[in-house]
């Protein structure tokens, strides 16, 4: 069953909002249609041994619970069982409601446990009042949802599908809760690709997605994983905040034989509930440009209290978006570099390549990343990619065990063109990567070459000194009336009382001629002269603001010295950034002295790492690196167009006024 047919059986699926559309609201439907499919799903993964574990479920009715409960799920196969003899079709229809709920108390209790995170029992109680539950039951037992006729991952499709057309019909955010399969594929061969030496037969590896969403990622992570090497198994953790995408995950996970414990409903960035523990895989696409106003204090509590003793001790991000705190706990969970290493695959968008100058946090987990030489590349995908947003987005895949032909390097992969348009649109999902290009993806990362879509750069090429330009203040005083009267109203002034003001005024009237004087000291010798005629002490805030207000900037005035030094116009402040490696001296005398000679580097502006002049930043300008400049075409050829568009709109008038 391909893809095309898994979204018609989701269509088939929701059109059981048809018999709920007026008794319940739009936002509703899928709070039903999901829960249903799961029940249906589950019936028909335990149809198959269902008479066998009745058979057994009667023979040990009388055994302790736990006794009981053990020799089911032997009984089963399965992690999971229901001991009831009713299904779907069997249901009574004249007390439908207490059945269904006696059949779904009947699942073991983790499956159980799915239930209640749909909340099942309140909408099956709305559904009977409704007069609406048998007709719901029946459509749903007609559904073949056979792991024979729907695969696991088909399954994981038409999940996706549901939830979208629930997020459609409520105004949420389908993306929030699931990445689609295409995406998933390529982040995982990209993470897991030339992986032999770990994925040896008879081997055990860990994989883990912090915002596990429905759980396609694990489930990706898990079917690749066991299509290239035999006999590995596979333990998959994951962690999601949505209690019904939790649910779906925690299903699809128990269908699946894995340990529903490893599965956590919480805030990963807040309540880590996987704390302390290592994984060899992290794939991950947290939502993208969400703040995390809701968590701050817990984070930056985590940050000062623990440093890099916790998860964030690099720096935090602006609190507008939280991207980055994902990726610093992914690497908190990373295998010591001297034991297995780990690699992770995480989904972002532009902001993290670059967002924040030097010195700020998201500049400073950069410079963690690369200094630590852990970001191993970086593919930026084309648009439209996704159902939630048409925006830029990169896979960034990170490794603390590089090769040796890696190390020190990042390689940057322009795939950009890699697409295939779709029949039709899925929200803001326009495109989609073919298995051909995924293919040319991964190949163009396994190669690391040179070439026009793969560029490779030094750790150290992507950082930079951001050192201060300081340039001379140079004031002159024309004392011009109007210069007088706006100087009085300086608010370091206003608290005068009247005769000080009158005096003052005075004072300065005396000033009013036509020099101009163009040094301070000479200016300040000479107000203060006028001042003690007229006997007024002004403090030194007051004088200072006097002084301010009556100077203006003239560039062929002296400079203004304080203890022998020039005094900086902070109005005149620049920056540069040198490369790192480069003497920050030689550049400043190379690119900015022959343009400003009395500039000078302020040196007291210093790294608060390596203590040296210039704060270090990162930055990675991904475009930047695959611009071609296409030049413009020539005038001629736009005459011309510009011709033929203006013949046509007149022989157009022409024609309607005929």
């Amino acid at each position: 069953m391909n893809t095309e047919t898994h979204s018609q059986t989701a269509a088939f699926i929701w059109s059981v909002a048809d018999l709920l559309r007026g008794d319940f609201k739009q936002s509703q439907y899928g709070r039903v249609i999901l829960p249903f499919t799961l029940l249906r799903r589950m019936e028909c993964v335990l149809e198959p041994t269902k008479e066998a574990v009745l058979i057994e479920a009667n023979r040990q009715q009388n055994l302790p619970d736990e006794v009981r409960d053990r020799l089911l799920l032997r009984a089963t196969g399965k992690d999971f069982f229901n001991a009831s003899p009713l299904s779907l079709a069997t249901l009574s229809d004249t007390q439908t409601a207490d059945d269904l709920m006696s059949y779904v108390n009947s699942f073991s209790k983790h499956a159980r446990e799915i239930f209640e995170h749909f909340h099942f029992e309140d909408y099956v109680q709305q559904l009977s009042a409704a007069n609406l539950l048998y007709q719901v039951v029946q459509r749903f037992a007609n559904f073949d949802l056979n792991p024979a006729s729907v695969t696991n991952f088909g399954m994981g499709v038409i999940f996706e599908e549901l939830i979208r057309r629930f997020a459609e019909s409520s105004n949420e955010t389908a993306g929030e809760h699931f990445t689609p399969r295409d995406i998933v594929h390529l982040t995982t061969s990209l993470v897991l690709t030339n992986q032999d030496d770990k994925l040896k037969p008879n081997s055990i590896v860990t994989v883990y997605d912090p915002t596990a969403g429905t759980g396609g990622f694990l489930s990706e992570g898990d079917a690749y994983i066991q299509s290239v090497s035999e006999k590995v198994t596979v333990s998959l953790y994951g962690q999601e905040l949505n209690a019904e995408s939790y649910a779906i995950c925690k299903a699809d996970m128990l269908i699946k034989g894995q340990d529903v414990a490893n599965i956590k409903l919480g805030n990963t960035l807040s309540d880590d509930q996987l704390a302390g523990q290592r994984f060899d895989y992290m794939l991950s696409n947290p939502p993208f440009g969400v703040d995390w106003k809701k968590v701050q204090k817990q984070i930056q509590d985590e940050s000062t209290q623990k440093g890099y003793d916790g998860r964030f001790g690099p720096g935090l991000p602006r609190v507008s978006d939280g991207s980055l705190l994902f990726l610093l706990h992914l690497v908190s969970k990373m295998h010591p570099v001297k034991g297995r290493g780990s690699r992770i695959g995480i989904i972002l968008n532009g902001s993290p390549l670059f967002t924040g100058g030097a010195g700020s946090g998201e500049s400073e987990i950069r410079r963690y990343l690369l200094e630590n030489d852990l970001v191993e590349a970086i593919v930026a995908l084309p648009t439209d990619m996704f159902y939630n947003t048409g925006i830029a987005t990169y896979v960034w895949v990170l490794s603390n065990q590089k090769e040796d032909k890696r190390r020190g390097k990042v390689q940057l992969i322009d795939a950009t063109d890699q697409y295939a348009k779709m029949r039709k649109s899925l929200g803001s999902k326009r495109q989609y990567i073919t298995d051909e290009q995924i293919t040319e993806v991964v190949r163009l990362y396994g190669a690391f070459e040179e070439g026009p879509k793969s560029k490779i750069f030094s750790n150290q090429a992507f950082g930079y000194r951001r050192i201060t330009i300081e340039r001379p203040l140079r004031l002159a005083f024309p004392m011009t009336p109007e210069r007088i009267e706006a100087a009085l109203e300086e608010k370091a002034l206003q608290k005068l009382d009247a005769p000080r003001m009158a005096a003052l005024h005075t004072a300065l009237k005396t000033l009013n001629d036509d020099t101009v004087l163009r040094n301070r000291d000479q200016f300040t010798k000479r107000l203060k002269k006028a001042l003690a005629a007229h006997d007024i002490t002004l403090s030194t805030p007051e004088q200072k603001a006097l002084l301010n207000a009556l100077g203006e900037r003239d560039p062929e005035a002296d400079i203004c010295m304080v203890k022998g030094q020039p005094e900086a116009d902070t109005s005149l402040r620049d920056y540069e950034n040198v490369p790192l490696g480069e003497s920050v001296h030689a550049y400043f005398e190379r690119e900015v002295k022959p343009h400003v000679p009395d500039a000078w580097i302020d040196e007291s502006k210093a790294d608060a790492q390596d203590g040296e002049i210039g704060i270090v930043g990162y930055e990675i300008p991904f475009n930047r690196h695959f611009y071609v400049f296409t030049p413009p075409r020539p005038l001629e050829e736009i005459d011309r167009d510009l011709k033929a568009c203006t013949d046509r709109i007149k022989q157009m008038i022409e024609e309607l006024s005929a």
